[in-house]
C-alpha cells in the first residue's frame, strides 16, 4: 500500500535545452569577425613599434670622421648606424659600393674608418627570402583562409542535405568476437531459438533448401514484453550465422523532410544485399509500422510512405538474395495487415517471460563475472522472482553485486541477492523516511489486515515476507508466493485476491475508526481487477460471457474511442464491479473479526520488529491456531504495498 503520508510535491521536469543548428548567416559573421581580428594581429605584430630616423650618407661621413659613431651594421644596402649615445639612425649607400670607398670618397680618412666598427650582415637564403616574401603572402593566405572557411560551411550545409537519404544503421561484424553474440549466450526461449535455427541453417547453407524447393521466409517478427530478449535473440542469429548485422530502431528511418525514410530504406536495403547473407534487425517497428489509412499527412504521411518503402524492398526480394529481415515489438497489434502477411513478416516468434528453470539459467549466465559467495543458491532466487524477465534478472544481479561493493565485500552473498530482488521490485529502502509513532502504528496495522487475509483464505497465495520499512513509493509491503508456478488463474483466486488488496483498507477502518491516504493503490488495484473481471473475462454471472473492453491498439491516429456497448450495459457493468468490491471487503472483514488475535499480534510485532520473515510470521499464526497451507512447490512472488 502506498501511503503518502507527508505532502510531497512531483518532481519537475528539467528543461530542455533548444540545440538549434547554427546558421549559415551566424557563420559568415563569425568568419568575417575572425579575418579583422587576424588582420589587426598582423598589423600590431608586423608594424614598426617606433620610428627610426634617416641621414644622408654624407652627414654619415662627417659623423664617422668626428669619431661619433660606434658601430655600423651593412644590410645590403641599407645601413643602421649605432652613435656613441646609443642613438640609431638609418641611411643607404649606392648599390654595388663598398662602404669603406663610399666613405673615402667623402673624405673620411684610414684612421677615422678604423676607429669605427663596421658588421656586414649576409642577407641570402631562405630567411632573406622569407623575410621579403612574408608581408606580401601573410594578406594574400589571410584571404584565402577566409574564403576557404566558407566555402566550407556553405559545403558541409549542402553535403548534409544530401546525407539525409543514408541509412544510419549500426553494423556488428561477424569477426568482431567482442560483440559476437551466440544462442549460447541466450537462456530460456527454447522454442523461440528452435524457430530460428531453420534462418540460421539457411544463412550457413541455404542450397539445401533451395534444391528441395523451399524458401526460407523472409522476415521474422520477435514479439513478446520488454526486457524478454528479442534484440538480444536477434544478435544471437546472427552471431550463429557468422553474418553481417545491420541493426537499427524503426524511429530513425523518420526525419522531417518528406520521402528521406524512404530513401533511408532503401540505401539499407541496397548496402544488405550486397555483404549478403546478412541479417537487417528494425528494433520497435511498430513506430513506423502502425496501420496506414488515419493519419494526419493522409497519403502524403512521411511515415505512411517510409512503411510503403519497406513493403516493396521486402516483396521484391529473390529466393538467392540470402537477406533476412528480423523485427522486434512489443506492440503486435498495431502492425500494419501488408507487414504480417505471408511473403513478408511471415514468421512470427513470441518470446514469453521466463519460467522458474529459464529464470535460472539467465541468473547462471549473468553471474558468470561475479565472485559468488559459497552460501548462493540461484535456484531459491528464481523461484523467487516471478514474471522477472531477463532484463529483471540482469538487473538483479548487478544491483546485489553493487550491494555487495557498498560494503566492501569481495563476494556476492545470497542476503545481497534476496535484498536486490526487494529493490527491483519495489525500489530502494528509504531509510530517511521516518514515520511517527501513530504512522507506524498505521502501517503496521495496514500490512497485517493484508497479510492475515491472504493466509485464512483458501485460495489466496501465502504469505513469504511483511514488512513497514518504506521502498519506493510504498510505505510497507505484504510479500506473497504462490504455491506453484501457473498461467492461468480462476475466478475463486481473483476473488480472494481483490479481498486481501482490500484488507489493509478494512483493517484501519476497524482499529481506528478513520481511513488514511495509504490504501489509494489497494484501491486502484481491486477496481482493476474487477472490472477486468466483468468486462474481459466474463467472470460475472450478470453480464455472462462477453468481452466488452475496446481495443486502444486499432485505433488510428486522431480517431475517439468508441463504446461498444450501451448505457444500460454500462451501468450493469458499474453495478457488478461495485458488487465485487463490496464481496471482498465483507470477505476480508470477516476474516479479521474471526482472527482479530492473531491479527493484533502481527501488527505489534511489525512495530516492534518492523519486518517480519517468514518463518517468524508462520509462528505467529501457528499459535493463534490459524492453518498454514501446504507448499509442495516455491514459486513466483507477487507484492502488495
Amino acid at each position: 500500500m502506498d501511503f503518502n503520508f507527508l505532502n510531497q510535491k512531483e518532481p519537475q521536469g528539467k528543461g530542455k535545452k533548444n540545440n538549434k543548428p547554427a546558421k549559415w548567416g551566424g557563420s559568415v559573421t563569425g568568419a568575417i569577425l575572425f579575418f579583422i581580428f587576424i588582420t589587426g594581429l598582423y598589423l600590431l605584430v608586423s608594424g614598426d613599434g617606433k620610428v627610426i630616423p634617416e641621414v644622408a650618407i654624407s652627414d654619415l661621413a662627417k659623423s664617422v670622421q668626428s669619431g661619433e659613431v660606434k658601430n655600423i651594421l651593412v644590410e645590403g644596402d641599407k645601413l643602421t648606424i649605432t652613435y656613441e649615445n646609443d642613438e640609431i639612425k638609418t641611411t643607404k649607400k649606392e648599390v654595388g659600393s663598398a662602404l669603406s670607398q663610399t666613405l673615402f670618397n667623402y673624405g673620411v680618412t684610414s684612421e677615422a674608418l678604423n676607429k669605427t666598427k663596421i658588421e656586414i650582415k649576409n642577407e641570402s637564403g631562405f630567411v632573406f627570402w622569407l623575410t621579403n616574401i612574408l608581408p606580401f603572402l601573410l594578406p594574400i593566405a589571410f584571404i584565402l583562409v577566409f574564403f576557404w572557411y566558407l566555402s566550407r560551411q556553405v559545403k558541409g550545409a549542402g553535403m548534409q542535405a544530401f546525407t539525409f537519404g543514408q541509412s544510419k544503421a549500426r553494423i556488428t561484424d561477424p569477426n568482431d568476437k567482442n560483440n559476437r553474440v551466440t544462442f549460447k549466450d541466450v537462456a530460456g526461449c527454447k522454442e523461440a531459438k528452435e524457430e530460428l535455427k531453420e534462418i540460421v541453417d539457411f544463412l550457413k547453407s541455404p542450397k539445401k533448401f533451395l534444391d528441395i524447393g523451399a524458401r526460407i521466409p523472409k522476415g521474422v517478427m520477435l514479439t513478446g514484453a520488454p526486457g524478454t530478449g528479442k534484440t538480444l535473440l536477434a544478435r544471437a542469429v546472427a552471431g550463429e550465422a557468422s553474418v553481417p548485422f545491420f541493426h537499427l530502431s524503426g524511429s530513425e528511418f523518420v526525419e522531417m523532410f518528406v520521402g528521406v525514410g524512404a530513401s533511408r530504406v532503401r540505401d539499407l536495403f541496397k548496402m544488405a544485399k550486397k555483404a549478403a547473407p546478412a541479417i537487417i534487425f528494425v528494433d520497435e517497428i511498430d513506430a513506423i509500422g502502425r496501420t496506414r489509412g488515419g493519419g494526419f499527412g493522409g497519403g502524403n504521411d512521411e511515415r505512411e510512405q517510409t512503411l510503403n518503402q519497406i513493403l516493396v524492398e521486402m516483396d521484391g526480394f529473390e529466393p538467392n538474395d540470402k537477406v533476412i529481415v528480423m523485427a522486434a515489438t512489443n506492440r503486435p497489434d498495431v502492425l500494419d495487415p501488408a507487414l504480417v502477411r505471408p511473403g513478408r513478416f511471415d514468421r512470427k516468434v513470441i518470446l514469453d517471460l521466463p519460467d522458474r528453470a529459464d529464470r535460472e539459467e539467465i541468473l547462471k549466465i549473468h553471474a558468470v563475472k561475479k565472485p559468488l559467495a559459497e552460501d548462493i543458491n540461484l535456484k531459491l532466487i528464481a523461484e523467487r522472482t516471478p514474471g522477472f524477465s531477463g532484463a529483471d534478472l540482469y538487473s538483479l544481479m548487478n544491483e546485489g553485486a553493487i550491494l555487495a561493493a557498498r560494503e566492501n565485500r569481495k563476494k556476492v552473498f545470497q542476503f545481497d541477492l534476496i535484498r536486490a530482488i526487494e529493490k527491483v521490485m519495489l525500489g530502494p529502502e528509504r531509510k530517511s523516511h521516518l514515520l511517527s509513532k501513530k504512522e507506524k502504528e498505521i502501517t503496521a496495522y495496514h500490512e497485517a489486515g493484508h497479510a492475515i487475509v491472504a493466509s485464512v483464505l483458501p485460495h489466496a497465495d501465502p504469505v513469504h515476507k511483511v514488512s513497514i520499512i518504506a521502498r519506493g513509493n510504498a510505505g510497507g509491503y505484504t510479500l506473497k508466493l504462490p504455491l506453484e508456478e501457473r498461467r492461468l488463474q480462476s475466478k475463486k483466486e481473483f476473488i480472494d485476491d481483490i479481498a486481501m488488496s482490500l484488507g489493509g483498507y478494512v483493517a484501519e477502518k476497524m482499529i481506528f475508526g478513520d481511513i488514511t491516504t495509504g490504501p489509494s493503490s489497494d484501491l486502484q488495484v481491486a477496481s482493476n481487477l474487477a472490472r477486468a473481471m466483468v468486462t474481459r473475462w466474463g467472470m460475472s454471472d450478470l453480464i455472462g460471457p462477453i468481452a466488452l473492453t475496446d481495443s486502444p491498439g486499432r485505433l488510428q491516429y486522431g480517431e475517439m474511442p468508441e463504446k461498444e456497448f450501451s448505457e444500460t450495459v454500462s451501468t450493469k457493468v458499474d453495478s457488478e464491479v461495485s458488487r465485487i468490491i463490496n464481496d471482498g471487503l465483507q470477505s476480508a472483514e470477516k476474516v479479521l473479526t474471526e482472527h482479530k488475535k492473531a491479527f493484533t499480534a502481527i501488527a505489534k510485532k511489525l512495530i516492534e520488529v518492523e519486518t517480519l520473515e517468514q518463518e517468524d510470521y508462520e509462528k505467529i499464526l501457528t499459535a493463534h491456531g490459524i492453518e498454514l497451507k501446504k507448499k509442495d512447490v516455491v514459486a513466483p512472488a507477487e507484492v502488495v504495498v
